[in-house]
């Protein structure tokens, strides 16, 4: 099997005759067949559709007609996100008979720029903590089973071993850069309220958000731009960039390096890979600037697992009432601490988003973007959790655009990645950045017996 092929590679190779949707098809489902019994990232894969999709979509293209950017490209899907006639099962037992009557709009959209469905990916219950079947791709025999993250785990696992180019993903906490930075591939989390929400089964009504997952910041670009826009609001405070397209970066970019909690909460392995990676963006042009604020990076994951867990419990208090038994521990932890909360405290813990959610964009005045970790250690060597979202959830709070893109392997072998931040609305601009950081840092990076 060659390197898997990115999105956009393969989009290019469609769209001038070097490659069908057909082959590209079979590639996937060579490495699905090849992997799937031990990584475990499905929940279905149609086969049969997609063969005939890719059909008409080689028909179509030989006749010079292309649906959008995506034609004839498989995507995975997450398997909280509504695909017609399909279960969403959001990995539970409850929702066993469900099946959707209608596509998400997210889905809709992608079928639209010419994208074909591939399957549903595995998600961990809800997409709240206990964790799933999938297993990480960087595992080897002679080591220990590694995390692959949650709660978007299969879409991760999916893109990195080459069963798919692009995946829709998911966030609350830390669902899309944590799964990702641990399989070794990159992803966006946009600004909140900026994706459609509709079709998906929610986690909590502040910090939901939709993405994609890939192998470049490139692909990332071409998925984001087909993503329906949401009517949600905007963040309090948000300035809002009406632009659609931002030009080439025309100088290196300005990145605010956050002191503090970032590096005091990582471990040796992530702080010496982040150290290396800034140096080498420093050494290729980029203006660093230590940023060290006063805002409690710590008290974050509590407040934002309070209000998440009011919201949750609010969605599932009756399935819950009636069918306990049937949630994990960690999500009945959840659902138990949500509804043991006052209307009082979870008021107060909204008061502290709205003032937390101003102060924190004012990181970025003198500076193009912020630099993180995207996690505090590389994926934990054991089944039993996803990791924790301390790195995570201070953007989901905010709703800040994030681009987290691998930047190196650490000391143990395993996938490290760093967090791009950007201002509000400002994706565009944000993915340039991201690109030329990706290119500077020059991850190509597989894990081990994909590649041939």
């Amino acid at each position: 099997m060659p390197h898997p092929i990115s999105l956009a590679q393969a989009s290019e190779q469609i769209h001038h005759g070097e490659l069908t949707s057909s082959e590209l098809i079979e590639r996937c489902l060579e490495q699905i067949r090849r992997h799937e019994p031990r990584l475990r990232a499905w929940v279905l894969v149609d086969e049969d559709g997609a063969r005939r999709a890719a059909e008409q979509c080689d028909k179509e293209a030989a006749a010079g007609k292309f649906r959008g950017p995506l034609h004839g490209l498989p995507i995975g899907i997450k398997d909280i996100i509504d695909v017609r006639g399909w279960p969403t099962k959001a990995g539970s037992t409850l929702r066993e008979n469900h099946v959707a009557e209608a596509d998400a709009p997210v889905v809709a959209a992608l079928r639209d720029a010419g994208a074909i469905v591939l399957g549903k990916t595995v998600t961990v219950q809800f997409a709240c903590f206990d964790p799933s079947p999938s297993r990480n791709p960087w595992d080897t025999d002679a080591g220990p089973s590694h995390t692959p993250g949650g709660s978007s785990s299969g879409s991760a696992v999916a893109v990195a071993v080459g069963m798919c180019p692009g995946a829709i993903g998911t966030q609350t906490g830390g669902s899309l850069v944590r799964p990702s930075t641990y399989c070794g591939v990159a992803t966006c989390k946009p600004t909140f309220g900026r994706v459609a929400r509709d079709g998906v089964v929610p986690v909590s009504y502040h910090f939901d958000h939709v993405g994609p997952i890939a192998r470049r910041v490139a692909d990332l670009e071409l998925m984001l731009g087909c993503l329906p826009r949401s009517r949600d609001f905007a963040p309090p405070g948000a300035a809002i960039a009406t632009a659609d397209a931002a030009p080439a970066l025309s100088e290196p970019p300005r990145l605010g390096v956050l002191g503090g909690f970032f590096e005091d909460a990582a471990d040796e392995p992530i702080r010496q890979l982040t150290a290396a990676t800034v140096e080498r963006l420093r050494d290729a042009g980029a203006r660093i600037e230590r940023i060290d604020t006063a805002i409690e990076f710590a008290g974050v994951l509590p407040m934002h697992r309070r209000i998440m867990s009011v919201e949750a419990a609010a969605y599932h208090r009756e399935s819950f009432a009636r069918r306990r038994e049937t949630y994990g521990p960690m999500n009945a932890a959840l659902l138990d601490e949500g509804l043991a909360t006052s209307a009082v405290d979870y008021a107060a813990a909204l008061a502290w988003l709205r003032d937390y959610r101003r102060r924190v964009v004012r990181l970025l005045d003198g500076v193009d973007a912020l630099l993180v970790p995207s996690t505090h250690t590389t994926a934990p060597p054991t089944l039993a959790t996803t990791g924790t979202s301390e790195f995570q959830s201070p953007w989901s709070c905010a709703g800040m655009p994030v681009v987290s893109i691998p930047c190196g392997l650490a000391s143990d072998g395993m996938p490290g990645a760093v967090q791009i931040v950007g201002p509000y609305h400002a994706e565009p601009r944000l993915l340039a950045i991201a690109a030329w950081c990706e290119a500077r840092i020059g991850f190509d990076n597989v894990p081990p017996g994909v590649s041939s």
